[in-house]
């Protein structure tokens, strides 16, 4: 999930020819003062008409979106950080994350008050904030009516009505496990146990004011609630209503699209480029300002093709591929346009604990230690910080390297020979008898990564790994599928905290337990439950987490999820963490961005100066 993902915008346009067309108001009267008379009155010399300065060049950023198109760009379903940042850009949570501090800061929220037992937030949001969709005939972003002619406002209802359609079953969100456990009455909800709406924790109280209510006081309730998953929806136009024929899950698409952000969705040409504008109807607050950008052009390019771009003035932003690294920070012409960014995201390779040979803890944990992580950052990738630990340690209760020295996983190919050979003799086999598959969606660098980390475990412990890359989209069908023995993953925090990291990913049920089969086969079509006692490491790292979430002292507190990792990296070694993310990329000088730790650009503070 990592990312760093707008001409006069046709609306302006339309506005300036108009302008330029209409009858012009007779200008304010001057005092009246007495006229000149005589010769000097005809002989004073006539100044030249001043020329009409001319219109601002339009602010159009133009970026790449990556080297594939997006699969969804609705806030219920979206699960990669591209399709992520989009629902960001054009809709908004109650509160958000500040992007350069990972701090949350009010978003359409007012204001917030939570009860004495820390259960319960009750949240007041801005009022007269209207939906909005981009009308392609008229070449306009228009305020969206109600059927009796009203502009329709974001309402609590709508952000009630989001949170329910996420958690919906027959919604089908793959992200719903980020809300489950937390707000009240949506695991049941979600499970049918109870098929009540109202059951949720989740209260309209006015339209102005909605009230949600949590399972536990953790420190982390108010980040859950800036998630894409609780954004506000339009359920009028997603269900339908009296004037409003129902778009269903294809209500994102361009002729439907209808969103409440600083963006909202221009244009989407699948398989090519999307175009956001700007919302003129955005009011700003405090933290949200209106956009001073007034389009973002996304084109789908690889890194390399996306360099070429670049290069030729035709995109603002680009990655550095790892071939290009020395060149380009030994050219004096990039000298301005290298920036550094620091992501709180880890890319790692997760094992099919079920599948021979990965079914084997031995065989895992070979292959994680067989990975030289520093030669693959500074020689491989060119960037990024080795990870000796899944949490990255920038997260709230990650544990720090510094601080467990020998903790986690590092590179150690006498170990990972001694582990594999013990399996190998106790199964009577070689090396070359093993059969082993790691796949990767297809980018540049998942192509080099995936290369080097083969040539690795072929050097190491002499074994053949097929590689097999794929496109983004079918990608992720075929790894939920999990019918191979390694998953290339990325994980970009949601909230910076390791509960983010250790449990909403690898907790019961949680997002990538069906990847990793761990600690049990929950494949997408199991209907197996995990029984406690059944796998006593996982009971331990369940208990470990769950002291975690409740611990107020910050060292005991690192001391808990330090534990829980050496379980997941090592007795377990269902997970072989690889990098942090940290790098440089290009950007033009006249670009004016914020900052971003959290894996998400606030584009409507950035400006352009050409």
């Amino acid at each position: 999930m990592s990312k760093r993902y707008l001409a006069l915008s046709l609306v302006t346009v339309f506005v300036l020819l108009i302008s330029a067309c209409a009858p012009q108001a007779p200008a304010t009267q001057a005092p009246a003062t007495e006229a000149p008379t005589g010769p000097a009155a005809t002989e004073a010399p006539t100044e030249a008409p001043t020329e009409p300065p001319a219109p601002a060049e339009p602010k159009i950023l133009r970026l790449s979106g990556g080297a594939s198109d997006y699969g969804t760009i609705d806030p219920s379903l979206a699960t990669q950080s591209a399709e992520i940042q989009i629902a960001e850009t054009t809709s908004l949570g109650v509160v958000r994350q500040n992007e350069t501090t990972a701090e949350i800061e009010m978003a359409m929220a007012t204001g917030y008050e939570v009860s004495d037992d820390g259960l319960t937030y009750t949240v007041h949001i801005m009022q007269g904030v209207p939906w909005v969709h981009y009308n392609a005939d008229s070449g306009q972003v228009e305020v969206v009516k109600d059927c009796s002619g009203k502009d329709r406002t974001v309402t609590a209802q709508d952000f009630a009505y989001g949170i329910v359609r996420t958690i919906d079953p027959a919604t089908a969100s793959d992200y719903a496990y980020a809300l489950l456990p937390y707000l009240a009455g949506a695991a049941e909800f979600n499970d049918g146990t109870n098929t009540d709406p109202a059951s949720v924790g989740v209260k309209a109280v006015d339209e102005s004011t909605i009230e949600y209510t949590f399972t536990a006081p953790a420190v982390y309730n108010l980040n859950l609630l800036g998630l894409w998953i609780a954004h506000a929806e339009p359920k009028w136009l997603i269900e339908g209503d009296d004037c409003t024929q129902a778009a269903g899950d294809r209500w994102t698409e361009q002729e439907f699209f209808q969103g409440y952000g600083p963006f909202t969705l221009k244009e989407w040409v699948h398989d090519a480029s999307m175009a956001l504008v700007k919302n003129p109807f955005w009011p700003g607050n405090e933290t949200i300002p209106q956009a001073k950008i007034d389009e973002i052009q996304i084109r789908f390019l690889d890194a390399s093709p996306a360099l070429s771009e670049f290069d030729a003035g035709n995109l603002d932003q680009a990655s550095i591929p790892s071939e290009e690294y020395d060149r380009i920070h030994s050219d004096p012409a990039y000298a301005d346009m290298i920036r550094p960014y620091y992501t709180l995201g880890t890319e790692w390779y997760g094992f099919n604990t079920k599948l021979a040979p990965t079914d084997d803890q031995r065989v895992r944990l070979a292959l994680s230690l067989a990975i030289d992580r520093d030669l693959l950052v500074k020689q491989v990738i060119k960037g990024g910080i080795p990870a000796q630990f899944f949490t990255n340690p920038g997260a709230a209760g990650g544990p720090k390297p510094e601080l467990y020295p020998d903790g986690g996983v590092k590179f150690d190919p006498d170990k990972a020979k001694e582990l594999l050979n013990e399996y190998l003799t106790e199964k009577n086999l070689k090396p070359e008898n093993l059969k082993l598959t790691l796949m990767a969606n297809s980018t540049e660098g998942n192509q080099k990564t995936g290369e080097a980390i083969v040539g690795m475990w072929k050097d190491v412990l002499g074994v053949d790994v097929n590689f097999v890359t794929q496109e983004r989209q079918v990608y992720l069908v075929t790894r939920k599928d999990g019918k191979e023995n390694i998953y290339r993953n990325s994980w970009v925090q949601d909230y910076p905290d390791a509960n983010n990291f250790l449990y909403d990913v690898f907790g019961l049920n949680a997002a990538f337990t069906a990847v990793v089969d761990w600690p049990i086969n929950v494949s997408s079509n199991s209907e197996e439950e995990y029984k406690p006692g059944s796998n006593p490491n996982f009971d331990k790292f369940t208990e470990l987490l769950q002291q975690a979430a409740n611990e107020q002292d910050a060292k005991k507190r690192m001391d808990l999820y330090a534990q829980a990792e050496q379980i997941l990296l090592v007795d377990e070694a269902v997970v072989a963490p690889l990098y942090w993310y940290s790098d440089d990329y290009l950007m033009r000088p006249e670009i004016q961005d914020t900052k971003s730790i959290t894996g998400y650009d606030h584009y409507e503070k950035w400006d352009i100066q050409r």
